[in-house]
């Protein structure tokens, strides 16, 4: 499919890829409506970031995924539907379980069920490498076992079977679209490496972090929204789940080394226990298979890590980007 010109509905657009995915699709030629979760200060997120002649491009609309007659409403007249809205923090999902069930799952289902209503909408369901858990071998491939290792995980899970059954059950043209370990400008606070940047260029000394032996697929943001164009634009991909890795890995200790070195060298790390996950909630090992992808679309990551760590430290140097992050408390 051409996606320039189409209107293409982006939920979770306020969010930290769901913006890079604004912008990506736009640079393509396509007419956005953005969906923001509704709150009585009408903050939109991210996208509050983008420069007002941007924005006034965009159709953006305050609603919650949770509520099907906003999904019904947000389809009509769209060609293509990315769902990202979604509860993502691991140690959240550990306390509030129904709110995960409540967006991850019936949000999904919604989504899902207004695109089938409106006339089976082409859409892209965005899933997590955590729905595999730790690798059981590498690289994991999409045929890889399922493992809800948290609350969060499993209810990506639920959501992600939910979104095969309506492409088996309806022919809803449907891809289940599974991003590594995403990282980047606007990235949340709760992540890795945000928690690093911010506290380094925050002045402080010694930098506390939870488990370092532990490793990760990472790929920089940029990557991973010019994987989501290209597989909506691959009819190859309907039906399928699809993996965004670089099929590359790195422990979070050497990746905190790099940072540390690039900001303060004489800072030093910390492991601090109460960051740490519950033993077998920690997802050990991820590193993505990136075979079916290259197959189905030609799409490649451009972005070294170091490439992506530059850019992303440039972001956070800025002082207004940095004073949105609170680096003195653990973020969950």
């Amino acid at each position: 499919m051409e996606l320039k010109g189409k209107k293409i509905l982006v939920t979770g657009a306020d969010g930290f890829i769901g913006s890079h995915l604004v912008e990506r699709l736009m640079a393509e030629g396509c007419k956005v409506r953005a969906l923001t979760y509704y709150n009585s200060f009408n903050n939109w997120g991210w996208l509050d970031s983008f420069a007002p002649e941007k924005l006034k491009e965009i159709e953006v609309i305050a609603g919650d995924v949770r509520d099907p007659n906003c999904m019904r409403e947000l389809v009509k007249g769209v060609d293509v539907v990315y769902h990202l809205a979604a509860l993502i923090g691991i140690p959240y999902s550990y306390i509030a379980p129904d709110s995960y069930v409540d967006t991850n799952i019936k949000g999904t289902l919604n989504v899902l069920q207004a695109c089938k209503q409106e006339g089976n909408k082409r859409i892209c369901i965005t899933s997590t490498s955590e729905v595999y858990g730790t690798a059981q071998y590498v690289p994991i491939d999409e045929l890889h076992p399922y493992q809800g290792q948290s609350p969060y995980s499993a209810t990506k899970i639920g959501a992600d079977r939910i979104a095969e059954s309506f492409y088996r059950s309806f022919e809803l043209p449907v891809t289940i679209v599974r991003p590594f370990n995403t990282f980047g400008p606007r990235q949340s606070a709760r992540a890795i490496i945000p928690t690093l940047i911010t506290q380094l260029l925050s002045g402080y000394k010694e930098i506390k972090i939870g488990t370092l032996h532990t490793t990760r697929d990472l790929v920089f943001v940029k990557d991973t929204v010019n994987a989501f164009v290209e597989i909506a634009k691959s009819d190859k991909t309907i039906g399928q789940e699809v993996n965004i890795a670089t099929q590359k890995e790195i422990s979070i200790g050497e990746l905190a080394k790099k940072i540390i070195q690039a900001i303060a060298p004489t800072a030093k790390l910390i492991e601090d226990n109460s960051r740490l996950r519950p033993a077998k909630s920690e997802v050990e090992r991820l590193l993505g298979s990136n075979e079916k992808i290259i197959k189905l679309t030609g799409w490649k990551p451009k972005y070294t890590l170091d490439q992506g760590l530059r850019e992303t430290i440039a972001w956070f140097r800025d002082g207004e980007n940095l004073k949105r992050y609170k680096a003195d408390i653990y973020n969950v």
